[in-house]
C-alpha cells in the first residue's frame, strides 16, 4: 500500500480576496480487485494531478487526516459490522472473497478497513475545521465511498459511510439541530436514507438514476414519495431519474424548483455534500451528461446556506478525466473563483420536468414554501411506455448485465469524452482577474469597504461623450456627473475583464442603469442582464434582447410584460423576511435561460426587499456571466453598502431566521409569470402547470 497524506493552505494574506478553503485529502491505494476496475486508486490520484495543474493545491490549507475511532464509526455501524471488517485485515484472497460476497458490489482487502477508517476521520477532521471556524468550507477527497453502507452490511463499495457519521458527529459534538445532506451522485445513498428516514434533524437530498426502478440499487423506496418516516417525513427528498442522459439544465431546474426553496425553509446549521461525480459526462456508471461547471454552481448555491458552512466529501466518480474536471470545479467554486457559464441550451428535457412535478407535489403536505404551488403527480409518465416495450430484467439478469458493461468498458468512449472536456475547460475557463471588486463611492464611505477593493479613477467627459451623447446630462450637478464617471470607470474594468465584479453609488440609479446599458452596447456587450430593485422614473433601450430588464417594485406597474422586460409587483410584509418564491421560482430560472454576458443590479428609491434578500439575489446572480455584476447603489442606500461589498468580495449573508410563507398574492403573481413565460424560458416549465403540453 502506497499512502499519501496532503493538505494545502490558503494564505489570505497573499491571496487577497480568496476565503479560506479546507483541502483535506487522504490519498490512499486499495489493490484493485480482479472482479472492479471501476472504483480504482486512480480515481484520487487523477484528481490530485488535476488541482495540482490547476495550481489548486496550493490555495488550500493543511489539514492532518487520521483514522476515525470505533467509537466515532459506531454512531452509524452496529459493533458487529465494524468486527467483521476488522477482521479482514487478516483474511487471505479465499477468505476475503467469501466475505465480499456476503455483500452487494464490495471488494475487501487486508489495508480495507484502515483505508476506511482514514477516509472517515479525514471526513471529521474536515467538519471539525469548518465548525470550529478555522476555515469556512471544504472538500474531503476520501476512498473508500460511503453513502450507500449501511448499519450492518457494506454495499456499492461503501464500508464505512463517511457523510452519515459526520452529520451524527456534527450533532454530538455541536449541538447542531439542522444539517443538509445534498447526494449528487447518480446511485441513491440509501445507507444515508436509512440512518435518518425518521429524523427531522437530517434534511436528505439525493437525486438519482432510477428508471422505475431498473436501475441498481432497484428499490421502491429510491422513487419520489419515498419521503421519510414518522417525524422524518417530508425531510427525504428523492429524484428519480428515469432515463439516462440528464444535464446541466435538468440538475440546474431540481435545486431551483425543488432543493433550495426547502432547504432554505429549513435553514441548515451545516451543510454535507455526498459528491459523486458519476453523474457527469462520460461516466459509464451514470451516463448523463453533466458537464464540470455544472457542479460548480450547484456548490455556489448551496454556498448561500448554514452561513457558507459546507463540507463536501467524495463519493463516486468513474470517468477519470470527468471526475477529476469536476473536483476541480467544485473547489474553484469554494474558493470563490468566477463561475463559467453553463453549456447547452437550458430547457430541461419531459422527463425530469415529470419526476420535478412529482417531488413537488409529494413534498407540498410538508413544506410551507409549497403551500400555494398547483402541483398534482403526473401520472401518464413519458418513459412508461419505453419501458414497457423492453423485456422483464430479473434482477440476477441485470447484475450480470452491468458486470459485463463494467468489465468491458467502451474505451473508445472514454477517449471521446477525454477529447471533449480537454477542448471544453479550455473553452470555459479563462485567466481569473488580478483583482475581485472595484468600487465608485464617495470617500467618506472608503471605510466601509474591504482593503482588498480597488477604487479606480473616474473617466473624463470625453471618454464619455460616446455613452452620454443620448443623455440630457447638461445641467447635472458636478457631483452628480462624477459618480457616474467613476460608476463607467468601474464598469470598463469589468468588461475588460480586469475586475470581476463592482459597486457604485449614484443619486440618479435610474439614469446610472441606463447609461450603464449604453455603455455596454457601445462596447458590444452581447446580453445585458439588468435587475432594477425599487421604482424606475425612466426607460431603458432594450434593443431586441440584448438587454434583459426585470423591475422588482411596490407599485404596480401599467406596462405589459414582454419577453424581456418584466416587472414583478412585490408587496412587502414586514412579518415576513422572504423573497424566495421570487428568486428560486421565476427570478433564477429565467436569469439562467438567458445567459448573459454581464449582470447589472441597480437598487434604486422605494426598494421593499432590505438588505438580506437584495444581498441573497446579487449572491445568487454571481453565477451568470463569469461572475462579472454591477452592482449600483442609490446614495439613500448606503446602509446596505457594506453587505453588498461584503458578498461582491467573497463573505456571506447572515441567516435569514424564521421562515414564513410569502403573501398569497404574490405568489399568485409569481405563478402567473411562470405560466406566462414558460415557453420563451424553459426552466420555468417544471413549476408551471402546463408544462406537458410541450410533448
Amino acid at each position: 500500500m502506497v499512502e499519501f497524506s496532503r493538505g494545502c493552505i490558503s494564505d489570505p494574506s497573499t491571496l487577497g480576496f480568496d476565503p479560506e478553503i479546507i483541502f483535506c485529502s487522504r490519498i490512499f491505494w486499495i489493490a484493485p480487485s480482479p472482479n472492479c476496475d471501476v472504483e480504482v486508486p486512480e480515481r484520487l490520484s487523477s484528481c490530485y494531478g488535476r488541482l495540482q495543474h490547476y495550481n489548486l493545491i496550493e490555495r488550500c490549507i493543511s489539514v492532518s487526516a487520521r483514522e476515525g475511532t470505533e467509537s466515532e464509526i459506531m454512531l452509524i455501524h452496529s459493533m458487529d459490522y465494524v468486527e467483521i471488517v476488522k477482521s479482514t485485515e487478516k483474511m487471505e484472497e479465499e477468505a476475503l472473497q467469501k466475505v465480499s460476497a456476503e455483500y452487494d458490489a464490495v471488494y475487501f482487502h487486508p489495508t480495507t478497513y484502515r483505508c476506511a477508517k482514514l477516509a472517515v476521520g479525514a471526513t471529521l477532521q474536515l467538519v471539525d475545521a469548518v465548525m470550529s471556524g478555522k476555515t469556512r468550507n471544504g472538500l474531503a477527497l476520501v476512498r473508500p465511498p460511503g453513502h450507500h453502507s449501511q448499519r450492518s452490511a457494506a454495499n456499492g463499495f461503501c464500508i464505512f459511510n463517511n457523510v452519515a457519521i459526520a452529520a451524527k458527529y456534527a450533532q454530538r459534538k455541536y449541538g447542531l439541530q439542522r444539517i443538509l445532506i445534498v447526494d449528487w451522485d447518480v446511485h441513491h445513498g440509501q445507507g444515508i436514507q436509512y440512518a435518518f428516514d425518521d429524523d427531522p434533524s437530517i434534511l436528505y437530498f439525493s437525486w438519482h438514476r432510477f428508471e422505475h426502478q431498473k436501475f441498481w440499487p432497484w428499490l421502491s423506496e429510491s422513487n419520489y414519495d419515498a419521503v421519510g418516516q414518522g417525524k422524518g417525513r417530508g425531510f427525504t427528498i428523492n429524484v428519480p431519474w428515469n432515463q439516462v442522459g440528464m444535464g446541466n439544465s435538468d440538475y440546474l431546474a431540481a435545486f431551483l424548483h425543488v432543493l433550495l426553496p426547502i432547504a432554505f425553509e429549513f435553514d441548515p446549521e451545516l451543510v454535507l455534500v455526498s459528491a459523486g461525480y458519476d453523474s457527469g459526462i462520460g461516466d459509464p456508471e451514470g451516463q448523463m451528461k453533466a458537464t464540470p461547471e455544472c457542479f460548480s454552481h450547484l456548490t455556489h448555491f448551496l454556498m448561500n446556506l448554514a452561513k457558507g458552512k459546507l463540507c463536501a466529501v467524495l463519493e463516486g466518480g468513474y470517468h477519470l478525466r470527468s471526475l477529476s474536471e469536476s473536483v476541480c470545479m467544485t473547489l474553484k467554486a469554494l474558493f470563490g473563483d468566477p463561475l463559467p457559464p453553463l453549456s447547452g441550451e437550458m430547457m430541461p428535457c419531459l422527463s425530469a420536468r415529470e419526476s420535478i412535478q412529482n417531488v413537488r407535489a409529494a413534498h407540498k403536505p410538508y413544506w410551507k414554501c409549497l403551500t400555494y404551488e398547483d402541483v398534482t403527480p403526473v401520472q401518464d409518465l413519458s418513459t412508461r411506455s419505453c419501458q414497457a416495450e423492453e423485456a422483464e430484467l430479473t434482477q440476477t439478469n441485470v447484475e450480470l448485465l452491468s458486470s459485463q458493461e463494467v468489465g468491458k468498458g467502451d474505451v473508445n468512449e472514454v477517449i471521446k469524452t477525454d477529447r471533449f472536456l480537454e477542448m471544453h475547460m479550455k473553452s470555459i475557463l479563462s485567466l481569473k482577474p488580478p483583482i475581485k471588486t472595484a468600487a465608485a463611492i464617495d470617500e467618506s464611505d472608503t471605510h466601509l469597504l474591504s482593503p482588498t477593493v480597488h477604487i479606480p479613477n473616474g473617466l473624463d467627459v470625453k471618454e464619455f461623450k460616446a455613452t452620454i451623447s443620448a443623455f440630457d446630462v447638461k445641467n447635472m450637478k458636478e457631483e452628480a456627473l462624477s459618480s457616474l464617471l467613476n460608476m463607467l470607470a468601474v464598469l470598463n474594468k469589468i468588461i475588460k475583464k480586469e475586475v470581476i465584479n463592482g459597486l457604485a453609488v449614484s443619486s440618479t440609479p435610474s439614469l446610472a442603469s441606463a447609461i450603464a446599458v449604453a455603455h455596454c452596447r457601445n462596447l458590444k456587450v452581447q446580453k445585458v442582464l439588468c435587475v432594477f430593485v425599487g421604482d424606475m422614473d425612466m426607460k431603458i433601450e432594450l434593443e431586441n434582447g440584448k438587454v434583459f430588464l426585470i423591475n422588482i417594485c411596490a407599485k404596480h406597474s401599467e406596462q405589459v410584460n414582454t419577453k424581456y422586460n418584466i416587472s414583478l409587483n412585490w408587496k412587502e410584509d414586514p412579518k415576513i423576511n422572504n423573497f424566495f418564491s421570487a428568486t428560486f421560482g421565476f427570478i433564477l430560472p429565467v436569469a439562467y435561460s438567458y445567459q448573459p454576458n454581464l449582470t447589472i443590479i441597480i437598487v434604486g428609491p422605494n426598494q421593499n426587499l432590505g438588505k438580506n434578500r437584495i444581498s441573497l439575489l446579487i449572491n445568487l446572480l454571481q453565477g451568470l456571466s463569469n461572475s462579472q455584476i454591477l452592482a449600483v447603489i442609490q446614495d439613500t442606500e448606503e446602509k446596505i453598502m457594506q453587505n453588498i461589498t461584503n458578498i461582491l468580495t467573497g463573505d456571506f449573508i447572515t441567516n435569514f431566521g424564521t421562515f414564513a410563507p410569502d403573501l398569497k398574492e404574490n405568489m399568485e403573481m409569481v405563478k402567473e409569470l411562470r405560466e406566462q413565460f414558460q415557453q420563451e424560458w424553459k426552466l420555468l416549465q417544471c413549476s408551471a402547470k402546463n408544462f406537458k403540453d410541450e410533448k
